[in-house]
C-alpha cells in the first residue's frame, strides 16, 4: 500500500472505533486498535512533515527580509530531512506478526544442573524486562529442577493495550541459543563451566489464526509432578495434547484443574501450529524460523553471557557490553534495540533493492 491509502485506511479505522457498537465485538475491536495504532506514527510523521514543509516555504519567502527566518529555514530544512527519513523508515513493510503478543520457550539443554539454573535465570530475566515496559506476563507450564532452576518453562508475554507496541517486535530476536560461561553453584574447584540454554519464540495465535479440528488431536491426561500443591499426585489434572496431523505434542501442568490445563495447553499449540504455518507459507519466515533453537548445542549460540567479564555479547549484530548484571535484572532494552536497528536496515536495503 502507498502513503495515501495508509492515510486513508488510518481515517477509516478511525470512524469505525467511535462507533459504540464496534466495541461489542472486543475481538474486532481489538484488532482495529492494534492497526490503528499501528498507522498513527505514519499518519502523524507524514502531517508534521507536511506542516515542516509548508513552514520552510514561508521561512524561505521571507529569509531576504528577516535574517531570523533565514537561520530558521536552516533549522526548518535539516527537521524535514530527518521526518524524511523517518517516514521512510516507517513505510518499509512490517513483520505482519509485529502487533502480536508472544508465547515463550526456555529450555535447559547441555550442562546438566547448572543449565537449569541458567534457565531459571533467563525466565527472570524476561520477567523483569516484561514488567520494565509494562507487560503482562503468565507462566503457562513449568518444569523445576531440584536446585531451584527450570528444566522447561513457557511463559505468555502480552501488552498491555492494543495501542501499546507489540511484543514481538522486541522479543522475536530472542529466539535461539543461549550460552552461559560462569562458575556453577554445584562447582567446587571454581572451574568456569560453559552450558547452553535454548529458548523459542513464537507469535500467540488467536482463535480467528488458526483453527483446529477437535477430531486432530488426542488428549491425554495424567497426574502432576513437582510443586504444586494439595493437587500435585493426586489426580489426573496434567493435559497432554497431540495434534495427530503434524506431530506436534504440548503438555500443561501448571494449574489444579485439567480444563485449565487443557485451555493453556491449547494457546501453545495454537501458537505453534501458526508458525509452523507461516513456515510452510513463507521462505523468507522459514528461514527465520530455523535460526532458532532446534537443538540446545553449545555451538549453535546467538548470544553468550560471560559472568566473570560481566559482558553479554550477541553473536548475529557484534553486540556486546560489559552490564551483565543489569541485563539480568531486565536491562534488555540496549540489546534488543541492537537487534531491531540491523533487521531495520536489511529491510531498508531489501526495499531499496526492489
Amino acid at each position: 500500500m502507498n502513503l495515501d491509502e495508509l492515510i486513508s485506511e488510518y481515517a477509516g479505522i478511525e470512524e469505525r472505533l467511535a462507533d459504540p457498537s464496534v466495541h461489542a465485538d472486543q475481538g474486532l475491536a481489538r484488532k482495529l486498535g492494534k492497526r490503528y495504532a499501528e498507522l498513527r506514527p505514519i499518519v502523524e510523521t507524514h502531517r508534521e512533515l507536511a506542516s515542516t514543509e509548508d513552514d520552510l516555504a514561508t521561512a524561505k519567502e521571507l529569509a531576504g527580509e528577516d535574517e531570523a527566518f533565514a537561520t530558521e529555514a536552516v533549522d526548518l530544512e535539516r527537521h524535514r530531512e530527518e521526518l524524511t527519513e523517518r517516514l521512510r523508515r516507517l513505510l518499509v513493510p512490517r513483520d505482519p506478526n509485529d502487533a502480536k503478543d508472544v508465547i515463550l520457550q526456555v529450555k535447559a539443554g547441555e550442562g546438566g544442573e547448572e543449565s537449569a539454573l541458567f534457565a531459571g535465570d533467563l525466565l527472570r530475566m524476561y520477567l523483569r524486562y516484561a514488567e520494565r515496559v509494562g507487560w503482562k506476563t503468565e507462566v503457562l507450564d513449568g518444569h523445576p529442577s531440584d536446585l531451584g532452576g527450570y528444566k522447561d518453562v513457557t511463559v505468555a508475554v502480552k501488552a498491555k493495550g492494543a495501542k501499546d507496541e507489540g511484543v514481538w517486535t522486541r522479543l522475536k530476536y530472542e529466539g535461539g541459543v543461549h550460552r552461559v560461561q560462569r562458575v556453577p553453584a554445584t562447582e567446587s574447584q571454581g572451574r568456569i563451566h560453559t552450558s547452553a540454554v535454548g529458548v523459542l519464540v513464537t507469535p500467540e495465535a488467536e482463535d480467528v489464526d488458526v483453527q483446529i479440528d477437535a477430531n486432530d488431536l488426542r488428549v491425554d491426561v495424567y497426574r502432576s509432578s513437582g510443586p504444586g500443591g494439595q493437587s500435585v499426585n493426586t489426580t489426573d489434572s496434567a493435559v497432554r495434547i497431540t495434534h495427530l496431523p503434524t506431530g506436534v505434542v504440548v503438555s500443561c501442568q501448571n494449574e489444579k484443574s485439567q480444563l485449565q490445563n487443557k485451555e493453556q495447553a491449547m494457546r501453545i499449540l495454537r501458537s505453534r501450529l501458526l508458525a509452523m504455518a507461516q513456515e510452510e507459507a513463507d521462505a523468507a519466515a522459514a528461514a527465520e524460523r530455523k535460526s532458532q533453537v532446534r537443538t540446545v548445542d553449545r555451538s549453535e549460540r546467538v548470544r553468550t553471557y560471560n559472568y566473570p567479564e560481566n559482558r553479554i555479547s550477541d553473536h548475529r549484530v557484534g553486540y556486546k557490553a560489559y552490564n551483565l548484571d543489569q541485563v539480568l535484572d531486565g536491562d534488555l532494552h540496549n540489546v534488543t534495540q541492537a537487534l531491531v536497528d540491523a533487521d531495520m536496515e536489511r529491510r531498508l536495503a531489501e526495499a531499496q533493492r526492489a
